[in-house]
């Protein structure tokens, strides 16, 4: 037997005292690389926060990636069943069951976000989606997931050409799958687009699904409740156009933009221990790059980020003006009574 399986017998109570244990010796080893990953990243997307609040933020990183980690291993362990029950509350399910029925498909458009495996198997009760899925380090980690997953009613499917022709072929005929779009691809697979005001190489498999077959897209996300009974899982209605451009800049870029709203109301819940800019061109690995240079692109980047958005205010005031003219001059045409 997987050793894996003996956390079935564990508490799901005490594996989130353990995950706790844990978090607290990360946040006391300021040289680990999860903790400096986080703090790099936190700096990145927010350098407005002062140190209480930085220090305040990546605690809640930390542990929470500590507490989906125990909770996705006991999803792996029990049956279908038990993560199902899990599930509390989901709100705007209607946008879900709308895009799942969809004629063209639908692909869940799945950040790193909260305790995305816990919801596995309550979306396969929708529907038997097509998931890629690329093998993990260790052959009994790799077959403990696996068989986690298989459980399920989805159909998995290579992290190649033959897996994305599964799930061209899946949405072809009305079905669905999940993807997250925000892990980091082979430069062949991407281009350089805003995430968090950080121009980085990004991932343009969903986008490009998405233009060549017009499906439905919907992000969800699952998070742990506050009181810690249970998860609520969130669905959000991806209707930009732009998410459907042939341009792959365009709309990789609207996606992030999409994946950003998602995030913001549960940013400490997103997987920032992950190396997500790796591949920033203008300073190339922000965690291989010493600080004074991290600094200095940090300052720059924000002012032209600033820069960027009083451009973009002037511009939409002077559309409304422009508008409101428009409106009284036509108004003032009409004739009266």
């Amino acid at each position: 037997m997987n050793p894996y399986h003996l956390f079935k017998y564990v508490p799901l109570s005490l594996l989130r005292g353990l995950a706790r244990s844990i978090a607290w010796i990360i946040m006391r080893m300021p040289n680990a690389s999860l903790l400096r990953t986080i703090r790099i990243n936190t700096l990145l997307i927010d350098p407005a926060l002062s140190e209480a609040q930085k220090h305040t933020l990546n605690k809640q990183i930390v542990l929470n990636q500590c507490l989906s980690s125990v909770e996705s291993i006991k999803s792996w362990a029990m049956s279908p069943q038990w993560s199902i029950d899990q599930i509390i509350d989901v709100y705007d399910k209607e946008i879900l069951l709308e895009g799942l029925a969809n004629p063209n498909g639908m692909i869940a458009i799945l950040p790193h976000l909260g305790t995305w495996e816990m919801m596995n198997a309550w979306i396969n009760q929708l529907g038997a989606s097509t998931i890629m899925y690329k093998p993990v380090k260790g052959r009994l980690t790799n077959e403990f997931i696996l068989q986690g997953r298989q459980r399920l009613s989805a159909t998995l499917v290579p992290t190649d050409g033959s897996g994305v022709k599964a799930v061209f072929k899946a949405l072809k005929q009305g079905g669905f799958s999940m993807i997250l779009p925000d892990h980091v691809p082979e430069p062949s697979g991407g281009v350089v687009v805003p995430f968090f005001g950080i121009e980085t190489l990004t991932s343009t498999l969903a986008s490009k699904l998405a233009s060549k077959t017009k499906c439905a897209l919907v992000g969800i996300s699952c998070i742990r409740r506050s009181d810690g009974r249970g998860f609520d899982i969130h669905c959000y209605r991806l209707d930009n156009p732009d998410l459907y451009d042939r341009n792959a800049n365009v709309s990789t870029h609207a996606l992030n933009q999409a994946m950003e709203s998602i995030i913001k109301p549960h940013c400490s819940h997103y997987m920032w221990g992950y190396r997500r800019f790796k591949h920033i061109p203008e300073l190339g690995n922000p965690y291989r790059a010493d600080k004074q240079k991290l600094t200095t692109f940090v300052q720059m980047n924000t002012a032209r980020n600033s820069t960027i958005q009083t451009a973009n205010t002037q511009a939409t005031n002077a559309k409304l003006t422009t508008d409101t003219n428009t409106n009284e001059v036509n108004n003032a045409d009409k004739p009266s009574g």
